[in-house]
């Protein structure tokens, strides 16, 4: 029997959470208002906004998303062991990094059938970038430590860039600059010229472990890595020097940046949060606070549009008992339960 005080200290706790969740929700101004029902099983990594359809890798397909009407409007298949995509709206072609075979699958951004596929020259592509200035596709290739630039319009290779050590996220900065994060135990950015393809610098992230996702303030020539130390780390690539480290949540895997309304995002996997920061200026941030988002939701897109987030995500069962050697067993995926969040913006 539970006595009548213990019901009313049981409510006032209820009350306090919900008014902390909420006050934190108020505080970083976004709520999650729906859910992009997908289906089917199996992992997924990048998503990404070109025009009005989202892009995200699930199993061994390419999911697009329409999102005037938030509905799933097609999908590429047979890209084994999808990472990501990269659009090139200007050649009306879209490009896969399929890790498990080392392909890129070319794909027609309207019919989205399969017209090319070409051989990466480092194994396992990972992250993909599209860069407009050169119309290259580069693939940055986790076991392969380097990455691979093709010709968009050809498919053809057009060289190979050695980087030492696994590659994460990359962004251009539109005049033939591309900015990748290595994921050491110091992260490090490394600045390649997409026409030369070679490197042309390189410096460390003091403060940041383990860099994954990358987002840019190209006005302000401001460089956002997230790390596995649960910061993010702000560098000034002109300079090579990081200006400010910004506290975010654990499990951390992608960045982004609404130029407009002047806010850096970073997707916490980890305790399914949602780390909303405020650009007072180039060197100065203010955490405004932390999103409920959902447990292991650590994948995100930014609508520069419409200022939504995406986040790709599913619901999981109860862990199974440890296993012999003690380790904690990972928690099964519930059948079917893949989804977009969407957050908005109050």
């Amino acid at each position: 029997m539970v006595r009548p005080f213990k019901r009313a200290a049981c409510a006032v706790v209820a009350l306090a959470l919900s008014t902390t969740l909420a006050a934190a929700q108020d505080a970083a101004g976004y709520r999650l208002v729906k859910k992009i029902p997908v289906g089917g099983d199996g992992g997924w990594d990048y998503a990404n906004v070109e025009g009005n359809r989202l892009y995200v890798s699930h199993a061994n397909k390419l999911v697009v998303i329409d999102l005037a009407r938030d509905t799933v409007v097609g999908e590429v298949p047979n890209t084994p062991g999808i990472h990501g995509a990269a659009i090139a709206t200007d050649l009306g072609r879209g490009f896969t990094s399929n890790g498990r075979d080392t392909t890129i699958t070319i794909f027609d951004l309207r019919t989205l059938e399969k017209v090319g596929s070409v051989k990466a020259t480092g194994a396992n592509p990972d992250a993909i970038h599209y860069d407009a200035a050169s119309k290259r596709v580069f693939t940055f290739n986790g076991r392969g430590l380097n990455a691979t630039a093709i010709d968009a319009a050809t498919g053809a290779v057009a060289g190979t860039i050695p980087l030492g050590a696994k590659p994460e996220f990359a962004q251009s900065d539109g005049k033939g600059q591309l900015f990748v994060n290595l994921e050491t135990d110091t992260g490090q950015i490394v600045v390649i010229d997409t026409r030369t393809l070679r490197e042309t610098k390189r410096y460390w992230l003091a403060g940041c472990e383990g860099p994954s996702g990358l987002a840019y303030d190209r006005r302000n020539n401001r460089l956002f890595s997230v790390c596995g130390n649960k910061v993010m780390a702000v560098s000034d690539p002109s300079t090579g020097r990081v200006v400010a480290l910004v506290p975010i949540g654990p499990g951390v895997d992608a960045a982004a940046y609404d130029a407009e309304a002047r806010l850096v995002f970073a997707s916490n996997g980890g305790d399914g949060t949602l780390t909303v920061v405020r650009q007072d200026a180039a060197d100065r941030y203010t955490v405004l606070g932390n999103v409920v988002t959902q447990r292991g939701s650590r994948t995100m897109a930014l609508d520069p549009r419409t200022h939504r987030i995406f986040l790709a995500g599913a619901e999981f069962g109860p862990p199974p008992p440890p296993g012999a050697d003690g380790r904690p067993a990972r928690a099964p995926m519930v059948p079917g339960s893949f989804a977009i969040l969407v957050l908005e913006k109050k």
